[in-house]
């Protein structure tokens, strides 16, 4: 098992007033651990992301930070507060997120919100413009008045999301958020995240699409069989290097130079032959493509081949196997 490494966003240990934390939580359905002495540290200011495998115990993980679920052992802090002692407050500081939109399919977008409202008793004369405001934030202004069941998949999504902020909540729980989203609706909700991470939330994300992790998260928490298996900031990921895919016109003589400079790689099958090899940092990427252009070599192709999390989280399975 990896070793886990400092807290993202915590210097000497994670502050119980800060973001959302759970240490040793397990939870048990019948004779399946889910969950299994997990830790776990959001916080305020920052988003963390939230990487596993299916089955890594993810989503009841986020059951039990919502207070949905109560952990069969640990114990979770919401900004200070313990969700089994003060449910009501901690769930006024929670946005929660699911994978699905849910219940309410019959009412519009701007029925479930107001009602979302009246739940986190909103001042009655402030609610329909706190509405307004979400259903614009969400670009569904103009669905406000459709019933949710006709909207798309990704507008659902973003029902959703104005759904968990409805209550201008400190810490954010968000599932699978980009399920769904056509890729202008993924990049909003990067910029989104980033503006709400700014505000002072803890901003949470569990989602497969690690090359969307990777542009918006300020570190990571990576689980495994119900169990925390590292915890890092996004800089550190990036430190451990990653593999970049070069391609160029005559894929022989680029596999030759790069032997030439003492270098190991593998042949990659793809629409246009290219090799890849890793690299500790971007300085090392800069020398080698300067050193393959000086040298005559073609390259039609120089970058990444995966994001610093993904490449972490691979590292991670080729251990676990």
């Amino acid at each position: 098992m990896a070793m886990i490494s400092e807290v993202p966003g915590a210097s000497a240990g994670p502050e119980s007033g800060d973001g959302i934390t759970a240490n040793g939580v397990s939870r048990s359905f019948g004779t399946v651990r889910a969950v299994e002495h997990m830790d776990f540290h959001a916080p305020a200011g920052k988003v963390t992301a939230l990487i596993g495998p299916n089955g890594a115990g993810k989503t009841t993980l986020l059951l039990m930070l919502a207070s949905l679920l109560a952990p069969d052992e640990g114990t979770i802090s919401v900004g200070g507060l313990d969700p089994l002692r003060q449910r009501t407050e901690v769930r006024g500081r929670l946005g929660w997120m699911p994978d699905t939109l849910g219940v309410w399919e019959s009412l519009t977008a701007r029925e479930i919100l107001t009602q979302m409202a009246r739940f986190y008793r909103l001042p009655a004369q402030g609610i329909g413009q706190r509405v307004s405001e979400m259903l614009e934030r969400v670009r569904l202004g103009g669905l406000a008045d459709q019933p949710a069941r006709v909207l798309s998949r990704g507008q659902q999504q973003r029902l959703s999301l104005a759904r968990a902020l409805i209550h201008d909540p400190s810490v954010l729980l968000l599932d699978e958020p980009a399920s769904g989203l056509d890729p202008g609706s993924r990049v909003e909700l990067r910029i989104m995240l980033r503006q709400l991470a700014a505000e002072g939330k803890a901003v949470v994300v569990s989602s497969h699409v690690l090359s969307e992790l990777d542009e918006v998260a300020d570190g990571a928490v990576f689980v495994n069989k119900g169990r925390t298996v590292r915890q890092q900031t996004t800089a550190q990921a990036a430190a451990e290097g990653r593999r970049y895919a070069i391609s160029g016109p005559d894929a022989a003589a680029l596999a030759a130079k790069l032997t030439e400079f003492g270098l190991t790689f593998r042949r990659e099958d793809g629409r246009h032959p290219d090799v890849s090899l890793m690299l500790q940092s971007d300085g090392d990427a800069e020398r080698l493509l300067r050193d393959l252009v000086l040298a005559g070599v073609g390259i039609s192709s120089f970058a990444p081949a995966t994001g610093a999390l993904e490449e972490t989280y691979m590292n991670l399975e080729g251990e676990q196997q």
